[in-house]
Formats: C-alpha cells, structure tokens, sequence
C-alpha cells in the first residue's frame, strides 16, 4: 500500500523555495544543492499533475494552481505544526524523535554526558545519533541537527556555538623514548607522524599551532596516514607507532594515566570551534528544542 502523502518533503522544498525566490537561495536555506530542489518541485508537479511554476533562467514565478496549493500548503502545514506543539508539550511528557549528525571526536569524547542528561530529563524521547567525519545534508539526509567543526560560512543554517576545543600533540612513552622528543616545527620534521586524511580532499590535515599570537598551519610528512576515522591516529600513538595532534578532550584520560605524553606544549594555544547547526526554515519540534537547549548548556 502506497503512502498518501510520502511527498510532504517535496512540499517543504517547495515552500521555502518560494519564501526565499529562488532554486539557489531556496536550496541554501535547506542545506542542499538547486538541483536536489529543482528535482523535488518536479516530482511535486508530477504527483499533482500540474505545474506550479514557470521556470526562466532569471526568476521564478507561480502559475495560478502553484499560488492556490501555496496558500493551502503553508495553512496545512502550521496546523499540523500547532497539533505537534500540543501534543508533544501536554502533561509535561516531552516524546518524539531527533536525529543528530556529529563528527567522531565529539560523538564518542562530549555527546555522551550531554546525551544522558536529555534522556533523563526527556525518557520518552527517542534519539538517533549519526557519527561520522563527513558533513550530512540536513534536509536531504532527514536530521535535525548537526555538529560541525570550524568556522561556519553563511550558508543560511542557524550556527550556535558549543565550544572552542584546543589541540595538542601527543606521542606513547616508548616511542620518545626511542625517538626523542621534539622541541620545534624543524625537529618535528625528524618524527614519524600519524597523519589524518581529510575525507572532502583525501590530502592530511594540518597541524595547528600558536607561537608569538599568531596562528601556525603545519603540514605533517605523510609516513602513516589514517582515513574515515580521526581517532585511528590516536589508537597507533598509543602502540608507539609515531606522534599524533588531536584535541585535548580525546587524550586527556591517556595523559593523566600516563600512556601518551604531551609534546610541544610551548607551540600549543589553537583551538578549533564546534557548532550546533540546524536550519532556521523548520520550525524546531518540542524534543529538538530540548535538545539544542541540553547541547548548548555551558557545563560538562
């Protein structure tokens, strides 16, 4: 049995595609690519059986049906908007879904404690968290929520910031012992680096330093390289394989236990930024609201 209205998607692209006035703006309100939106509104067209706009290579404008089925849609669409809000806040039981992309650093090292205090305060409340080093297209990939790391260009994406996470680099007791310990960006050049593979270039991510105020990019020589997955470079500095730099909240455990020791620690004062995204076209359900308002709470 087919679903009566599996299209609703197609017509929130179509709306925010016409709030904002065209395919470009419309696609980065919604974290996707024109195509990806000029694809919905097609098959929204084709499920209707009508066309509900007129295309030029300049600008977008409603047939007479786009118009009708516009007004009706954003009438719908706030009435079920009302009935969730309703719904979701009687008796003070908060229920739901939210769905969370987060890179592995902060997935396995700060989502965790976050996530156990939303589900305390918030038991019926399911959470679906998707951890991986790439960055998700929110609409098309259905989250509600992602965390991304560095500066967040202007996308049209509401950006709230969590935590500015410095880095450092670290190395296994035997292997300083066995390779010495650097004392500069030259001596590092001598050391075995455990390199991370960018995953939007396949090229390793820089070293980050700070010396004298200013910020330093350094690129490691690639003699170990590790992909998809940051924290690998972490689990071979701790076989003594070579030195790694990762953020401080990953290897603090590994330091104050003594299995990795800190490197370089006059070169150390970068700190890279983390941030909640989300789009600001939807109108966030109760369960995403706590959530953001858990996520973005000062405290560990």
């Amino acid at each position: 049995m087919s679903r009566k209205f599996d299209h609703l998607a197609d017509v929130e692209v179509f709306m925010t595609v016409m709030e904002h006035g065209s395919l470009t703006a419309g696609a980065v309100a919604l974290s996707t690519t024109p195509s990806v939106a000029s694809r919905a509104i097609s098959r929204l067209e084709a499920k209707l059986g009508t066309q509900l706009l007129r295309r030029t290579t300049r600008q977008l404008s409603l047939t007479d049906a786009g118009r009708m089925y516009l007004e009706q849609a954003r009438i719908a669409l706030s009435t079920i908007d009302e009935v969730e809000r309703a719904i979701q806040g009687q008796d003070g039981e908060l229920t739901g879904l939210v769905r969370i992309s987060a890179p592995t650093t902060y997935g396995h090292y700060r989502l965790p404690a976050k996530l156990r205090r939303f589900r305390e305060r918030y038991p019926n409340v399911k959470v679906e968290l998707h951890i991986a080093n790439r960055n998700v297209d929110l609409v098309a990939e259905g989250f509600d929520m992602a965390i991304r790391v560095g500066r967040q260009p202007d996308s049209g994406l509401v950006a709230r910031q969590l935590e500015d996470a410095p880095k450092c680099v670290v190395a296994a007791p035997a292997y300083l012992a066995r390779a010495g310990q650097p004392t500069s960006l030259q001596a590092l050049e001598r050391h075995t680096c455990l390199s991370f593979l960018m995953p939007s270039t396949g090229r390793p991510n820089p070293w980050t330093f700070r010396s004298d105020g200013k910020d330093i990019e350094w690129l490691p020589p690639a003699t170990i390289t590790v992909s998809e997955d940051v924290l690998g470079v972490v689990s071979l500095a701790e076989q003594g394989l070579g030195l790694c730099q990762i953020y401080d909240f990953v290897v603090k455990e590994c330091i104050d236990s003594g299995r990795l020791v800190e490197v370089l620690t006059e070169l150390r004062g970068y700190a890279n930024r983390f941030s909640l995204i989300y789009p600001p076209h939807r109108r966030l359900s109760a369960a995403s609201r706590a959530m953001i308002e858990i996520l973005t709470e000062t405290s560990d």
